[in-house]
C-alpha cells in the first residue's frame, strides 16, 4: 500500500517536472506575453501624463541600462529576474501619494510576481542540472549597473517625498525600463 502511494507521488513529481521544463522551454513567449501585460497595467494604473508635472527634473540615464547586453540565455533570465525584482519592491513602497487607479496597481504587483516566480523556478530546474555558461563577470557588472540604476529611482522617490509628481515620473521611466525587459526578452528564443 505504501509502496503503491509512493510510486504515484514520484509519477506526479516526474510529469509536474517534465510540465514545468516545457514551461521553461517556452519562456520566451510566456515573458514577452507578461511584459506587455505588465506595461499594459501601468499605462492604465495612471492614465495620461499630470502636466503639472512637466517641469520636475530627473537624473536617470536609461541609456545606460539600455546598453546592457547579455549573449547567454542564463544570464538575461537572472537579468530580467532582478530588473523584475526591483521594479516589484519600488511598486510596494509609499504609494500613498500615488493617485492611481488601484485595480490596476494590484494587478501590475500581481503581474510581476508571477514573472519573478517563473523565472525563478526555471533558473532553479537549470542550476539543478547544474548549467552553467562562462563568462559570469559580464554578470556581475550587468547586476552591478541594475542596482546603481534602480537606486537612483528610489533616491529620486525620496528625495521628491514620494510625491504624485515623483510617482507619475518613475512611471514614465519605468515604461522605458520595459524596453530593457524586452530587449533582454528576444534574447531568449531558441
Amino acid at each position: 500500500m505504501i509502496s503503491r502511494s509512493l510510486l504515484q507521488f514520484c509519477l506526479m513529481l516526474l510529469f509536474t517536472s517534465k510540465i514545468s521544463c516545457l514551461d521553461c522551454n517556452r519562456i520566451y513567449v510566456l515573458q514577452t506575453r507578461m511584459n506587455s501585460k505588465s506595461l499594459e497595467h501601468l499605462e492604465k494604473m495612471g492614465g495620461n501624463f499630470p502636466f503639472q508635472c512637466l517641469n520636475e527634473r530627473t537624473a536617470f540615464k536609461p541609456r545606460d541600462i539600455l546598453k546592457i547586453r547579455l549573449s547567454q540565455q542564463e544570464y538575461a533570465k537572472e537579468a530580467i529576474q532582478q530588473i523584475l525584482q526591483e521594479l516589484f519592491h519600488i511598486f510596494n513602497n509609499n504609494l500613498t501619494q500615488a493617485a492611481w487607479n488601484e485595480t490596476s496597481i494590484k494587478e501590475f504587483q500581481n503581474g510581476l510576481h508571477q514573472q519573478i516566480e517563473k523565472l525563478g523556478t526555471c533558473l532553479s530546474a537549470e542550476m539543478e542540472k547544474e548549467i552553467t555558461y562562462p563568462g559570469k563577470e559580464n554578470l556581475l557588472l550587468t547586476s552591478l549597473k541594475l542596482k546603481r540604476y534602480f537606486q537612483t529611482i528610489n533616491n529620486f522617490l525620496k528625495e521628491k517625498q514620494y510625491s504624485q509628481c515623483a510617482w507619475e515620473i518613475i512611471r514614465a521611466e519605468i515604461s522605458r525600463c520595459f524596453l530593457m525587459l524586452n530587449i533582454l526578452t528576444k534574447g531568449l528564443q531558441n
